[in-house]
């Protein structure tokens, strides 16, 4: 544990002179510029991951379950789940995205109750008129979906950003005082600091002076993440607090808080990276071992993170990575019809079954604890809302993450412009972009690292080689319609991990060997909710062989796109993606850790018995699988 708390350990000597700093001026600006809710919108399969999302469990576990019952959803104590736990902040564009009345009602409703109910001294949330003490932390997820709210309906706009003025004016003196700190405050600090700054940016209303105080004042009080970034740190905390420093060099002007936000970034996934894309933390922080899971609420935190890291920094080392997380590690810790997901997901997972305790590794309605349940919906929308942005200027629009979408903005100059993707990406590799615009203007898409020898035709042009700067590809789109066709294509790679092992990849998606669909599968429920009987915990479990070396120079790519060009759904489940690949196998010696867990890969494993051939299926649709396997060279 010691050389991964030193290697995590971060001193640069910036803390003491951002302390003594009082004569901050402005905000240093964004490279680029989100879209507003409702401006992208998903299509083809994205649109139908949406819809499960929000037919399942959370679209739904308002009408049953207790943290966010209808019964408390306005103004009972359960207000702290609703809007701590993110549930309001991911149902808003949820709702907004999925065209969906009800969802957009409930939202609507809850941000109408606590602005009414918003005491004489600015506060907001279930403490008013009581003796519940007041932590600032509960309210910045709220504060996150009225501000999403305002950019889907600006007639909201006044009174939004009156009363978090209000807040804002009350939360500094509190700050001041010592007072609304607690430990979650301390460490999320950067959320606040993300609303003061859409406030600055957008509706600063002579308050800028307030507004750089309060974000000062924020970052002195919070935890110093440029000095303490260790193993003994809380996953999701770590997950949100890769936002602090972007969202301190805004107001620092520090070039410092760019390089500790790489620094932090480059650190957490070589030592607790996983080939899924996300990091291992169980809690805490977990390094690099296989069987060590990561929880739900990291993921979907995480691609937060990345998506804002761009956009102020336009390092596309972020996005590269968010893809890879949302294509992976999302979906593979939900069943397919969203109406189940795991606290903890695993690498190597042979099982996921009551370990008694803990509850983490079922698939079920609220695993060990309840913040994924209501914290997982902000996952696919806020992916889908973060796709498109625009350059600082607003002159020039960029997709930033691959997949089928369609969005309608205006840029400067009066320039309005709508943009369709028509891909089954990441499914294949390539993508059919029609733009329509009133002006010439540059556009921009990201084009991922792994792409190797990648084309564009334009127009019904010759295909001709891509040639990015910074990951961005610019596209010279005319008056009227433009369309281009991008072929993306990737090489199977491997990558090297603990024993020896390996994970293997193509593109961004990784590939396990599912042993829930090659096998026949064993389900037992554990637990069935009375008044909801989809909402079930559940046991998987696969008893055939899993204990397999693979020889990593016979990996065949397989490709077998869907003859009606539309993908099954839910596409992320056993068995049903149309990509796959094949390789030489053997069985080894690789005993399981009791009846749950599998122990560490075997290094230089001797094979036991006649060589085979198995697929390898995407990693997001196997809920059971083997990752990282050993390795063995055929005969």
């Amino acid at each position: 544990m010691a050389h991964l708390k030193s290697a995590f350990l971060l001193v640069l000597g910036i803390f003491s002179t951002v302390l003594g700093q009082t004569n901050i001026t402005g905000l240093a600006p964004k490279q680029f510029l989100s879209l507003p809710l409702g401006s992208i919108l998903p299509t083809g399969w994205l649109h139908d991951q949406l819809m499960l999302q929000t037919n399942g469990l959370a679209g739904n576990e308002h009408l049953f379950y207790d943290y966010v019952s209808d019964t408390d959803w306005i103004g009972g104590d359960s207000f702290y789940s609703t809007a701590e736990e993110g549930k309001f902040n991911g149902m808003v564009p949820n709702g907004v995205l999925a065209n969906n009345s009800g969802i957009i009602q409930r939202t609507q409703e809850l941000l109408d109750y606590v602005l009414a109910n918003q005491d004489s001294t600015g506060w907001m949330g279930p403490e008013v008129n009581t003796t519940k003490p007041r932590f600032l932390w509960g309210r910045y997820p709220f504060m996150f979906g009225a501000i999403q709210m305002v950019e889907n309906n600006p007639d909201l706009t006044d009174k939004v950003v009156a009363a978090l003025y209000k807040f804002v004016t009350l939360a500094n003196a509190m700050i001041k005082n010592n007072e609304g700190l607690d430990e979650w405050s301390e460490a999320r600090w950067q959320d606040f600091v993300i609303t003061l700054q859409w406030l600055y940016d957008f509706h600063p209303d002579g308050n800028e002076d307030l507004l750089l105080d309060t974000m000062l004042q924020l970052k002195s009080t919070g935890l110093p993440w440029e000095l303490v970034f260790d193993p003994q740190w809380h996953g999701v905390n770590i997950a949100e607090s890769l936002k602090a420093f972007p969202a301190a060099y805004r107001f620092t002007h520090n070039q410092s808080d760019l390089d500790n936000a790489s620094a932090a970034w480059d650190i957490l996934f070589q030592y607790h990276g996983r080939p899924s894309g996300i990091f291992g933390a169980d809690e805490y922080l977990a390094g690099m071992e296989a069987v060590r899971g990561t929880e739900l609420c990291i993921v979907v935190e995480t691609m937060f993170s990345g998506s804002y890291l761009y956009q102020v920094t336009g390092d596309p080392k972020y996005v590269d990575r968010v893809e890879r997380i949302a294509y992976n590690a999302l979906p593979a810790e939900l069943t397919g019809d969203f109406w189940s997901r795991q606290y903890l997901q695993q690498q190597n997972q042979i099982a996921a079954k009551n370990m008694n305790p803990p509850y983490s590794n079922v698939f079920g309605l609220e695993p060990n604890y309840p913040c994924c349940t209501v914290n997982h919906p902000q996952g696919w929308p806020k992916f889908i809302t973060n796709a498109f942005v625009t350059t600082a200027d607003q002159s020039s629009l960029a997709q930033v993450y691959l997949g089928p979408f369609q969005t309608t903005t205006t840029l400067t100059t009066g320039n309005p412009v709508t943009v369709t993707v028509n891909t089954i990406y990441p499914f294949s590799d390539s993508l059919n972009t029609t733009i329509t615009a009133t002006k010439a203007f540059t556009y921009y898409v990201r084009i991922p690292s792994w792409v190797v020898n990648g084309t564009i035709s334009i127009n019904d042009g010759s295909s001709t080689p891509l040639s990015p700067k910074n990951g961005l590809q610019a596209v010279q789109a005319s008056a009227g319609t433009t369309v281009f066709i991008l072929n993306l294509p990737a090489e199977v790679t491997t990558e090297s991990r603990p024993h020896g092992s390996i994970a293997v990849h193509r593109g961004p998606l990784h590939y396990a060997f599912d042993k829930y669909v090659l096998v026949p599968r064993n389900s037992s429920v554990l637990t069935d909710n009375a008044q909801q009987p989809l909402a079930q915990d559940l046991e998987l479990d696969a008893t055939a062989v899993w204990q397999y070396a693979i020889d990593p120079t016979t990996l065949q790519f397989v490709n077998n796109p869907p003859t009606s060009g539309t993908l099954p759904s839910p596409v992320f489940d056993s068995g049903l993606p149309p990509l796959s690949m094949t390789v030489t196998a053997c069985p080894i010696d690789w005993p399981e850790a009791g009846d749950t867990f599998v122990t560490s890969p075997p290094t230089n494993p001797a094979c036991t018995g006649t060589q085979t051939t198995i697929a390898l299926t995407p990693y997001g649709a196997a809920k059971l699988r083997i990752s990282e396997f050993p390795v063995f060279t055929a005969q």
